[in-house]
């Protein structure tokens, strides 16, 4: 058994992912940034300019750029279309940060969530390692609005939101936001060659992973107060909430999953000392949990959004990404465990992708399906996020990543 692709394989990724990048094009915004892609793969105009939106789709190209070089060459135009709009018209000009979004026929909120903020400085981090020339300014600009109202030393943690000026911090935190934090964290520590930023990956995953979800028995609580005690009700009457769902969010299980074996690979050969042990044993338990909850367990295939913390499915649509994520978090157990129970999920998340999510005449993934795996848009309309299905193509090609960026960029 290996812990690598096939050649076969290995050039099925490849195209796949490159097809995915190529979309990244079809939304560029003429007004600015990237914006929302409908099911035809067009962007829709009179929807606003998201913050994440426009910091996924500017990573993707980044990698990109870096992944085929010449080949992607129509793609480094894109680097500045990102760039423009977080240094531009997505960038709070008067009290620092980004805004959640701009533009749109409806006014838009504009609260500093923590959630754009790590995106932004994964975009920025792919920018820089891409060589594009306002990548470090972009990269040390995020970072230092994060480091001031964002993180919080003492509880090793990310806080959730503030109003537009920075006077007042939501009593609210989330571990949606610190995922993405975790991301955020690995990709700048990497690429700036910053054991800091890396330091705080591993904080926040020993927190969530080692004790929220070791202590739930990997039913990973997601909504907390101020003094990090478990909400169990939060948003029980929103249950699909797209970012803050009530319950346990299975895709969630899986991405932190497939993070904690990420940040593994940080620690060499120091990743098997006891200390560290639990950041492979509980990315298998927790990869293990959510497919046993979470797959064919309403009486049709796919993986339900989410559950309640008796394990009963409470949304049932099929959204691509929890796939996407299940895909990428199976193959990065398999490579650091060898697990062929990891390989076969692999192979079977795939083959449910195949069947059911990848739009093979449109091109890009279905995002959401209903519990009996028809097209619907209860939750996600269109095509607006590329990020999840390109990266979980990329995940078996990359063997001991740490980030995407710093996996990918030239040597």
């Amino acid at each position: 058994m290996s812990a690598e692709p096939t050649a076969a394989e290995a050039c099925r990724l490849d195209r796949h992912a490159s097809s995915l990048a190529d979309l990244v094009a079809r939304a560029v915004h003429p007004d600015g940034g990237f914006g929302w892609l409908g099911p035809d793969n067009e962007v829709v105009l009179d929807r606003p300019v998201e913050t994440w939106i426009t910091c996924r789709m500017t990573h993707i190209a980044a990698l990109e750029v870096m992944r085929r070089g010449d080949g992607a060459a129509h793609l480094r135009p894109l680097l500045d279309v990102g760039h423009d709009a977080l240094t531009g018209r997505l960038r709070d000009h008067e009290s620092r940060g980004w805004l959640p979004a701009v533009g749109g026929t409806a006014p838009q909120p504009t609260d500093k969530v923590a959630y754009a903020h790590a995106f932004v400085i994964l975009a920025a981090a792919s920018l820089t390692a891409a060589g594009h020339p306002g990548g470090p300014a972009l990269l040390t600009e995020a970072l230092d609005v994060f480091d001031t109202y964002f993180w919080d030393e003492d509880a090793g943690m990310s806080r959730e939101q503030y109003d537009r000026a920075w006077t007042r911090c939501e009593d609210y935190r989330g571990v949606n936001a610190n995922m993405h934090t975790v991301e955020a964290m690995l990709a700048a520590g990497e690429v700036l060659g910053d054991q800091r930023y890396i330091d705080r990956a591993l904080r926040i995953l020993r927190r969530v992973v080692h004790e929220f979800a070791r202590d739930a028995d990997w039913r990973l609580p997601e909504h907390f107060d101020a003094q990090w005690q478990v909400l169990p009700d939060y948003n029980r009457d929103r249950p699909a909430d797209q970012f803050r769902p009530f319950g346990v969010t299975i895709g969630h299980v899986l991405e932190w999953s497939r993070l904690a074996l990420n940040a593994r690979h940080t620690l060499g050969e120091a990743a098997d000392a006891p200390q560290w042990a639990f950041l492979r044993e509980d990315a298998a338990a927790m990869f293990q949990a959510a497919v046993a909850r979470g797959w064919d367990v309403d009486g049709a295939e796919g993986l339900v959004y989410t559950t309640d913390f008796q394990d009963v499915p409470i949304v049932r649509e099929r959204l691509h990404w929890v796939v996407c994520e299940g895909i990428a978090a199976a193959w990065a157990l398999h490579e650091v465990t060898g697990d062929p129970d990891a390989l076969a999920w692999y192979d079977r998340l795939w083959a449910y992708a195949d069947r059911y999510l990848l739009d093979g005449v449109r091109g890009g993934w279905r995002h959401e399906l209903s519990p009996t795996n028809q097209p619907s848009d209860a939750i996600w309309w269109g095509k607006p996020d590329l990020y999840h299905a390109y990266q979980c193509t990329l995940v078996p090609l990359l063997p001991g990543m740490v980030s995407f960026a710093g996996a990918v960029r030239p040597e």
